[in-house]
């Protein structure tokens, strides 16, 4: 069998690329809280091959606390303006759950609200989202909040129970004016999972696409590659990569990553080896 044939329902996904405006997110947090620091790392990505970015001022992960709307928007504020000034083609997304950020966002230029709560944290964004129709939201599943989302998370199905949620939530933003192709689903790696409830959802994958939902897939350095393969944050390229194999093989459509430009590699030389085959 030709790898052409092994490959034959194989979709390359695009890829999102984080840009993390905060002092304690796990990867890469403090590194881009200057504005002049964010925008050239934006830049970059955008160069390495990003379709889209995705920008947050609120870590989000184990045990981290939210922030204050003010201090969120002060750090998002002068990126997102240069961005769509330099860039206005590039497609941004917002890592946010705070509707007033959001708005402020949307008002100059975001595309996409990426929403880790799916809409249960601010009881606005839900009404906000259905009053801007060209803007997508992402929906993901978390159990518990990231103060506490680690401490002891179960689950009697976790495939089930993931799946369950997201159509619940999806159901509800349709019924409160947000049209299903606006939706985005993401099943919350590492957010309220332990190592076995991430092995079980990345091996169950493909079956998210049952929803009838463009799938988001956000595992780039998590710490579950290190209780797998021991090695640092940065380290952590080798299972970033294996996990983006999936995603092609599942028909993923959208792939969150800090290492743009491996990612972008490692997607081209696929494409062309499927392509020669073909």
């Amino acid at each position: 069998m030709s790898i052409s044939a092994s490959l034959s329902n194989f979709q390359i996904p695009k890829i999102m690329g984080i840009l993390n405006l905060t002092e304690d997110s796990f990867s890469d947090g403090g590194y881009f809280l200057a504005p002049s620091a964010a925008i050239a790392h934006a830049e970059k990505l955008i160069k390495e091959g990003a379709d889209l970015l995705d920008i947050g001022a609120e870590s989000t992960r184990p045990g981290s606390k939210p922030v204050p709307v003010e201090l969120e928007w002060q750090r998002i504020e002068p990126v997102l303006e240069a961005l769509k000034e330099k860039h206005p083609a590039v497609i941004i997304s917002i890592d946010t759950q705070k509707a007033e950020v959001a708005e402020k966002a949307i008002a100059r230029g975001a595309d996409l609200i990426n929403d880790i709560s799916a809409l249960r944290y601010d009881p606005k964004m839900v009404q906000l989202l259905a009053s801007h129709p060209q803007i997508k939201v992402i929906l993901m599943h978390m159990q518990g909040r990231p103060e506490t989302m680690q401490i002891e998370p179960h689950y009697a199905d976790v495939l089930a129970e993931v799946k369950a949620f997201l159509q619940e939530r999806a159901d509800y933003a349709i019924s409160q004016g947000i049209a299903q192709e606006r939706i985005v689903i993401d099943p919350g790696i590492g957010f309220g999972k332990n190592l076995d409830h991430n092995l079980t959802l990345l091996a169950e994958l493909e079956s998210l696409r049952d929803l009838g939902f463009p799938v988001l897939l956000g595992a780039s350095r998590k710490r579950f590659i290190d209780q797998l393969s021991p090695s640092p944050v940065e380290q952590r390229m080798g299972g970033s990569l294996a996990i983006t194999m999936l995603a092609c093989l599942s028909r993923i459509e959208f792939i969150r990553v800090h290492d743009v430009q491996l990612h972008r590699q490692f997607l081209d030389v696929l494409s062309a080896i499927y392509r020669a085959g073909a």
